[in-house]
């Protein structure tokens, strides 16, 4: 059984729209690998984050992962980046060492999931003991319980110890933001130019474009940011073409980056928003029952025959910001590819 089911519709998008768009290989900034042996479920184990992404995969074995961008993309060659899943529910020191030995055997480059908590010297020696690690992957969920989701600050889950020591080292380290105005909350766009005026030799990454997935989640933050000069933006779980148009803009093709966030971006869907909420809407039945998801919809019928895979959703956004940019070749090359092999040192 294979493990996506790839029908001739799916195909056929992914022909007319993005097989001439991609480079022959490109490089995926943003992946999660476990396995289901990896979580240890508990009473004191609720989770801070949306309950929709656990859905789509109960693991993502590497396997998985290179088994997805076989079937997803043909006559592509994919690297990866590789690192854990970031949820209170993983035994985070064995799926550190598994993204270790999976990114070891199949050379890819990988970032180590820090807990807030973790003495600093503790990831430095995590992060030194395996080559291919090159810094952190940072995530709200390890925040302090006592502090309310709306009121989590970077500093909350990526302290300054762990800063100065990216600093030091001249480390990526890879940031999902939280609060409920996601990038327009200035508590979380001040804090974004504090940590690049402050760690100077910091590869800092704002994944999903700062979450904003809708046009109103980006406020005053680009224009408050636009004098910064190396935070990097990926697009990962993004489909508003609007938000990358603005992101392209204001910091050129040369510091936006691809990322599928798979295995949460292997699923069929497609994204609306409505009065600057998000929707991800799916076809019916295709993931169980999402009643209680707010951000979820379904769809029947033969609408649902046309949702095909969300990352060719997301890809086809880049594809469109770019050519209303009118950007060319390269800048394309740079986006997929060239900009995350310099971070990560992809050769």
């Amino acid at each position: 059984m294979s493990l996506l089911n790839v029908l001739p519709y799916d195909r056929h998008f992914y022909e007319e729209h993005l097989a001439g768009f991609l480079p022959d290989t490109f490089i995926d900034c943003h992946t999660h690998i476990w396995i289901d042996a990896h979580n240890h479920f508990g009473p004191d184990l609720a989770a801070r984050s949306c309950a929709w992404p656990g859905m789509v995969a109960q693991d993502n074995p590497v396997e998985d992962l290179n088994e997805t961008n076989r079937l997803l993309f043909p006559g592509k060659q994919v690297v990866s980046v590789l690192y854990g899943q970031p949820t209170v529910t993983i035994d985070l020191k064995r799926n550190n060492a598994y993204v270790a030995e999976s990114a070891a055997a199949n050379h890819f480059p990988a970032l180590y999931i820090s807990h807030p908590s973790q003495p600093a010297a503790s990831v430095e020696r995590a992060v030194l003991a395996n080559p291919c690690f090159k810094g952190l992957k940072v995530y709200l969920e390890f925040a302090p319980d006592y502090i309310p989701n709306a009121e989590i600050r970077i500093y909350d889950f990526l302290p300054h110890e762990h800063l100065a020591l990216a600093d030091q080292h001249g480390w990526v380290v890879q940031l999902h933001i939280a609060r409920p105005r996601r990038l327009a909350d200035p508590v979380n766009y001040v804090q974004l130019r504090e940590i690049e005026e402050r760690y100077p030799n910091v590869k800092l990454i704002v994944a999903h474009l700062g979450r904003a997935y809708a046009d109103e989640d980006v406020g005053g933050a680009l224009e408050y940011l636009k004098d910064t000069k190396k935070m990097m933006w990926d697009f990962t779980a993004n489909t508003n073409g609007h938000v990358m148009e603005q992101v392209l803009r204001y910091f050129g093709p040369e510091r936006m980056m691809y990322g599928s966030d798979f295995p949460i971006f292997r699923m069929k869907a497609r994204r609306t928003v409505e009065n600057g909420f998000y929707i991800n809407e799916i076809p019916a039945g295709s993931l169980g029952d999402v009643s209680g998801d707010p951000h979820m919809r379904e769809v029947g019928g033969g609408e649902a025959g046309k949702i095909t895979f969300f990352i060719y959703e997301e890809m086809l956004a880049c594809k469109r910001a770019c050519e209303r940019l009118g950007l060319g070749r390269g800048d394309v090359e740079n986006i997929f590819y060239r900009n995350a092999a310099r971070l990560f040192g992809v050769e």
